[in-house]
């Protein structure tokens, strides 16, 4: 079997980033990875993330896949759901509680902890800047998270967050209170419903 070939095919598809998950289900073994990225066919960009040498590394991507737990939130995912016009200057992620986060707050990345029964509630998929698929928190979800952690960010940020969420034709306010009663700040939102709407 012509191996080379194969990470090629398998290159192609996966638009140029790989997971050691795919290589190895591919049946390419451990061995010949290392050899190819000795060869410098292709670049070992985190433990399990491979990148061919003329791809484009999607940072949000590799994020999430050194972290299956990891999910993107607060001002990450304002910004990926197009309710804030501000670049992250550094990515958001929640994580559950007593997860050793270490190795992101040394990459810079601010992680938020919540506990289990909370931790999967408004998970969906959404594309990175790249079209990669990641995990990200709803819109409903997302306006509850900055408006419980209101204290360490940018109340201007918060606030531009919910004009544009309730200026959208797809806005599901009930699905919005009911978030906001189980990370109880249902009367907070509530008053930003009643004045800006």
């Amino acid at each position: 079997m012509d191996y080379h070939k194969l990470l090629e095919t398998l290159l192609r598809e996966k638009e140029g980033m790989l997971l050691t998950k795919d290589i190895i289900e591919a049946g390419i073994s451990k061995q010949l990875l290392s050899k190819y990225v000795k060869k410098g066919y292709i670049e070992r960009v985190t433990q399990g993330v491979y990148l061919s040498k003329d791809a484009f590394e999607d940072a949000m991507y590799v994020l999430q896949a050194r972290s299956k737990k990891a999910i993107f939130s607060h001002e990450t995912a304002l910004y990926l759901h197009d309710l804030t016009d501000r670049d992250p200057l550094q990515y958001t992620v929640t994580l559950p509680s007593g997860y050793n986060a270490s190795n992101f707050k040394n990459d810079g990345i601010y992680v938020y902890f919540i506990k289990n029964d909370l931790l999967n509630l408004g998970v969906e998929y959404g594309k990175t800047p790249f079209g990669r698929n990641i995990r990200v928190y709803n819109k409903e979800r997302t306006i509850c998270d900055i408006v419980r952690n209101r204290n360490v960010i940018d109340s201007a940020i918060i606030n531009e967050g919910i004009r544009r969420y309730l200026s959208e034709k797809e806005k599901d306010i009930p699905k919005l209170l009911q978030y906001a009663e189980k990370f109880r700040v249902e009367k907070i939102i509530r008053q930003y419903v009643e004045v800006l709407i």
